[in-house]
């Protein structure tokens, strides 16, 4: 199971820039740590935070559309694709079936996997907005291990951030971190980890062999 942001695409810090410009622009407030919360919300909880925290007067849903046509825009123009990521995909889809548990609107999913022409390796994509809860709750790992018909003890989660590292460690996944290098997460959710590694490229059938 692969997360998205952060782990195949680096998207994080357009992310930040798209909904940081927005709030501005909106005349609300961005607080210190707002993309550290925001890492692994679904579509409705940050739209949601971004409406009635941030006070950008706009509904959530509002927001969403503006947020998510901002981003489009942003990987129509420059897709920032993992160097390594593609490769990784193919090698582990020759021995596994792959799944990708993401927060992403399922839109942006659609343009990144069209783009990259990933769709086809990946045998099962879910959205946390089409779960009840985002990221750190179980949901998203626990919907694509039940569309995998596999349980979640028999698969393993590859993950960026604190949010994703304790969703999939809630869900009964094991865990495999790639630690983000623009927003570290904490020692708490690494220490759920079986494998740490520094770059998707360390990613090998040995290494997720091992990790189980």
């Amino acid at each position: 199971m692969f997360d998205l942001d952060g782990v195949l695409i680096d998207s994080e810090p357009i992310w930040e820039d798209v909904r940081r410009s927005f709030v501005a622009e909106r005349g609300g407030r961005w607080p210190p740590d707002a993309q550290t919360r925001l890492l692994g919300m679904s579509t409705g909880e940050w739209a949601t935070y971004l409406s009635e925290e941030m006070h950008v007067g706009l509904s959530a849903e509002q927001v969403a559309e503006a947020v998510i046509d901002r981003m489009g825009a942003q990987y129509e123009s420059n897709l920032p694709v993992v160097p390594t990521a593609g490769a990784v995909l193919h090698e582990l889809a020759g021995n596994w079936r792959l799944g990708l548990a993401s927060s992403s609107p399922t839109r942006l999913i659609d343009v990144v996997l069209t783009t990259t022409r990933w769709k086809e390796l990946f045998a099962v994509t879910v959205s946390t907005e089409q779960v009840a809860r985002g990221k750190p709750a179980p949901d998203v790992y626990r919907a694509a291990a039940d569309q995998l018909a596999m349980p979640p003890s028999s698969c393993a989660a590859v993950e960026d951030s604190s949010n994703g590292m304790l969703s999939a460690a809630a869900a009964g996944l094991t865990l495999i971190a790639v630690p983000n290098r623009h927003y570290p997460p904490s020692a708490a959710a690494l220490s759920h980890a079986s494998l740490v590694i520094d770059d998707l490229a360390e990613l090998t059938p040995d290494a997720v062999a091992g990790a189980g």
